[in-house]
């Protein structure tokens, strides 16, 4: 097994995780098949527990593994399917070390951090590396290892110390360390400064860890003299040190790698046959990444959550779309509705207005997921303008059961209040979302439903019989079912359905079961595009490959739905 480490220098947030995604990217398309681990240094467990606010989005594996953003940057530039397992927290390491020791298996020693929590993390990422992550039989050929944090932190210093075993423990050739760090350019004096990547480098260097390669990040293209410099105080030759400048969009970066010869100098690192047919392998994803700075026409959307003050918070919808929208070839203006603001339409207040100008405008609407009672009157608010009016409309999980409570409401009589027992569990009071039955209520880490799951998409009932076909049998070619991502505690209430559907709404997707209500829409007939999903299709959405949801609401939002899916059925659809 190759391995290829990646650290971070002088500030968090530089790229660590597009860095060793980019350089995954290009191992593949010299043949060789990748997996990715990333190493998390804080004591949860994993990210379930974490608010959007303090961690970015929690990104749920196809195993309902809660993790880490980054395993999502690793899912859609190197097109795997990653475990729970593939994410390292401290927490779990001192779980298991700790486990060790109840059952006895340390033999009445004193259990201590090194020996005993660095060799765990060692075997933890040996045993991950090993397993198969995109179909083929066999480990893959290179594990791509993200230590979160910056070299210096207290919480990261236990695995850098494990890596430091563990660059010995491996043989000779077999391990890569690429260190991603800040050159700075100051206004006031217009030079790239090295010293901040000089002290990283030497705080690394102190924990007995060397680079092979130094990733620089910095707003414009590093200097040849920079360069030098670099090399001589970082002990790196000059062509080592990677300039990854600022481009105007991420699927530059794996291009910026390969102009700069980081494939090669990785495989040769690792004794691996370089080969010519990089550049050749990369050319459709080099065309995608320049098509995407030539578009002219726009397709705005409207974001409506409570989350929208950190859009890391709602990084994989934004992926989403922005995956579709390169395959209609439309530039996405994403704009972020905080729903706390968008509570009632005659609302003169100067926040309301700008939210409901925002709302109006935009091509189409969507509602993600999310948690809690604040901010929902305003998410029922834009389902109501989006039903009303018409406007392309895409609810996921929280989204979707929202356009349940809003249906009731407007829809059924005496259901004008009507809520979600999320925000009210009052029994006397009928509730169109309920808690799922068999959700533990004492705990919150990973007690929600998880993970891939089956939907049964139906292609027959009565307005398909009338001519409608779903709109969910439309964006996924057919299928009789399909298999998305999960995260929820709470359901549509089963005991509502027949009312719901009486009045208008179709529920074309269920479980297995037939119980629960797994996608929601209204037909076509009545408007041009009103879908809501309890699962998460954002999670799945790849580059080159969007997800279906989201594709069928860009092709709505630019007035190409039906020519697009009638033409669909005489050609293929072209990839960019």
């Amino acid at each position: 097994m190759k391995y290829v480490v990646v650290t971070g220098g002088v500030v968090s947030g530089l790229g660590k995780g597009i860095t060793i995604s980019s350089i995954g990217r290009l191992l593949k398309a010299a043949g060789l098949s990748v997996t990715a681990i990333k190493i998390d240094p804080y004591l949860n467990v994993d990210a379930g527990t974490m608010s959007p606010f303090e961690h970015g989005e929690t990104f749920v594996l196809e195993d309902g593994g809660e993790t880490d953003l980054d395993c999502g940057n690793y899912e859609r530039f190197l097109d795997v399917t990653l475990t729970r397992d593939h994410n390292v927290t401290t927490g779990k390491i001192y779980s298991k070390v700790i486990a060790n020791e109840r059952r006895g298996d340390y033999l009445g020693k004193t259990v201590q951090v090194v020996p005993h929590i660095t060799d765990e993390i060692q075997a933890w990422i040996e045993r991950v590396a090993a397993i198969s992550v995109d179909g083929t039989e066999g480990p893959p050929d290179v594990c791509l290892v993200e230590v979160g944090g910056t070299v210096g932190d207290i919480e990261s210093s236990v695995f850098l110390e494990a890596l430091r075993q563990f660059q010995f423990h491996c043989n000779p050739g077999d391990f890569c360390l690429v260190h991603v760090s800040l050159v700075p350019c100051l206004g006031s004096v217009g030079e790239q400064k090295t010293k901040p990547t000089q002290h990283g480098v030497k705080e690394l260097r102190g924990l007995g860890l060397s680079p092979d390669l130094l990733i620089c990040r910095s707003s414009s293209e590093l200097l040849g003299p920079t360069r030098e410099k670099l090399g001589i105080f970082c002990h790196v030759p000059p062509t080592h040190v990677i300039s990854v400048h600022d481009v105007n969009n991420i699927y530059h970066v794996p291009l910026l790698l390969l102009d700069q010869k980081v494939d090669r100098l990785v495989l040769s690192r690792l004794g691996l046959d370089a080969g010519s047919s990089v550049g050749v392998a990369m050319r459709s994803w080099e065309v995608m990444a320049h098509a995407v700075d030539a578009f002219q026409e726009t397709v705005t959307i409207a974001v409506v959550g409570k989350y929208t003050g950190l859009q890391d918070s709602y990084l994989s919808v934004f992926k989403a779309l922005k995956h579709s929208s390169i395959e209609a070839r439309r530039r996405l203006e994403l704009s972020w509705v905080d729903s706390a603001t968008l509570v009632d339409d005659s609302d003169a207040s100067p926040a309301a207005a700008e939210a409901w100008a925002t709302l109006k405008s935009a091509d189409g609407v969507v509602v993600p997921g999310g948690f809690g009672s604040r901010g929902i009157e305003g998410m029922i608010a834009a389902i109501t303008y989006s039903r009303i009016n018409r406007k392309p409309y895409l609810g996921i999980c929280l989204g979707m059961q929202l356009m349940a409570v809003e249906y009731a409401r407007a829809k059924l009589p005496g259901k004008e209040h009507i809520t979600s027992a999320e925000f009210d569990d009052n029994k006397a009071n009928q509730v169109a979302v309920v808690f799922m039955p068999e959700i533990d209520k004492s705990t919150m880490g990973g007690t929600m439903r998880l993970g891939s799951r089956e939907t049964l998409v139906s292609a027959d009932d009565a307005w398909s019989r009338r001519g409608e076909r779903p709109i969910a049998s439309i964006i996924y070619a057919g299928k009789p079912s399909v298999k998305e991502r999960h995260r929820h505690r709470y359901e549509v209430n089963p005991d509502l359905v027949p009312d719901l559907e009486a009045a208008g709404l179709r529920f074309v997707g269920k479980d297995s079961t037939g119980k629960r209500m797994e996608i929601l829409e209204l037909p076509r007939s009545v408007h041009p595009y009103f879908v809501g999903t309890q699962f998460h299709p954002e999670f799945k959405s790849r580059p080159q490959n969007p997800s279906p949801p989201f594709w069928g609401l860009i092709l709505a939002a630019i007035g190409n739905f039906d020519d697009h899916f009638k033409l669909n059925a005489k050609k293929p659809k072209v990839i960019l």
